[in-house]
């Protein structure tokens, strides 16, 4: 496979989102990624449906391309040690099995970096591997609950609201390739590789740092705002006559311009809104002042006059709005899976101009079995 990590091989040992997402990002880019699954189903992803596509639900297709299924039992020792041979000549293995499961299968990072000292490791766990919880079973939901995303979520009034995609997972897919590819980097100056731990709970916790930082400073919890921001106002969504927009005028410059098309330009030298900081603090003053004058027109004559003065602004697109939108179009973000014409959302990276095309399609359960773990691997570098 052609790519920036075309000669890197990675074993990934995963299932569900957070795993599955790192071997592909690192497929996407190249990469040849052995997917070890167990023989009774698979990866239980292949299952989370409707709808199905060629057998397995389009989730799991969403997650898998660019991969080689081989099926092992990774309580077997009969297949644990072909799974070490598998080893012996990979670059990264990724693995989001739950704590102490490695180690009681002897597939830890200690025994298989023994067998091939330029391994990196990767671990992705739920809580993390140490700790009260680091045993516990982890999905997204649970981690933005448990993490406090939920609490920050949504209106004051509403209860806590869950972000519908899987911001945990995904985050955690993503720190765990940066580390891999970090750590490919240093194995060139050390020739050693590395053990790399990565967790949805370290994600929630990142993703929360601005508020926790808050609170750590002051004492205070923080509030929920809704669509709006903590520190920066006009920075939210608001009605229109016919639909909601999201106005983020984030400095005074943006937010005279904004004053003046609304038709008000006393509200630059209001002493409660002349600096960003005093905005902020008179946050539900200045909307309560905003909202009436934009609930007037249409969402079309806001956009159209603000974007015309330089404020950022947009219209609050739903799925399909998003989907028929010129810029959409442009970014070529959609991928179609080979021999399927199956389409899906591709690798939000471009290498020289172009963004990375599947080459292998989601693969079938244990396809390849007999190219993958009857090949003899070459001594590692």
């Amino acid at each position: 496979m052609g790519g920036p990590l075309a000669g890197i091989k990675v074993i990934e040992i995963a299932q569900a989102i957070a795993g599955p997402m790192a071997g592909m990002i690192l497929g996407d880019m190249g990469a040849d990624v052995i997917k070890v699954e167990k023989h009774d189903g698979g990866d239980d992803a292949r299952h989370w449906g409707p709808p199905f596509v060629d057998g397995d639900s389009l989730f799991f297709h969403g997650f898998n391309r660019n991969k080689r299924s081989v099926t092992l039992d990774i309580k077997h020792p009969d297949d644990v040690a072909k799974l070490k041979e598998l080893a012996k000549d990979a670059d990264i293995l990724i693995q989001n099995l739950r704590s102490g499961v490695v180690a009681s299968c002897g597939i830890g990072p200690d025994v298989m970096c023994a067998i091939n000292p330029r391994l990196i490791y990767c671990s992705v766990w739920a809580f993390g591997k140490t700790g009260p919880l680091s045993r516990e079973p982890g999905f997204d939901p649970l981690l933005q609950a448990y993490g406090g995303v939920m609490s920050l979520t949504g209106r004051p009034e509403d209860p806590p609201a869950f972000c519908a995609p899987a911001i945990n997972d995904c985050a955690t897919a993503q720190w765990c390739v940066i580390g891999a590819l970090s750590a490919l980097q240093q194995r060139h100056a050390t020739g050693k590789g590395c053990v790399i731990d990565t967790s949805l709970f370290d994600s929630a916790i990142a993703w929360v740092g601005t508020q926790l930082n808050g609170y750590l400073f002051s004492g205070e919890p923080p509030p929920r705002h809704g669509t709006a921001s903590a520190t920066l106002a006009p920075y939210q969504v608001f009605e229109t006559a016919d639909r909601p927009i999201c106005i983020a005028a984030g400095n005074d410059r943006l937010f005279a311009k904004c004053a003046e098309v609304l038709g008000h330009p006393e509200w630059i030298t209001d002493a409660r809104f002349a600096r960003v900081r005093d905005r902020a603090e008179h946050r539900p003053e200045l909307v309560a002042l905003m909202q009436p004058v934009l609930t007037r027109k249409p969402a079309g004559e806001w956009l159209s006059a603000l974007k015309s003065a330089g404020v950022p602004v947009s219209p609050v697109n739903d799925i399909p709005e998003l989907a028929a939108t010129e810029q959409f179009a442009a970014a070529d973000m959609i991928r179609t899976m080979p021999g399927t014409g199956l389409k899906v959302a591709g690798l939000p990276i471009m290498f020289d101009g172009e963004r990375p095309h599947p080459i292998l399609n989601t693969p079938k359960l244990g396809a390849h079995n007999d190219e993958a773990l009857n090949s003899r691997p070459s001594a590692a570098e």
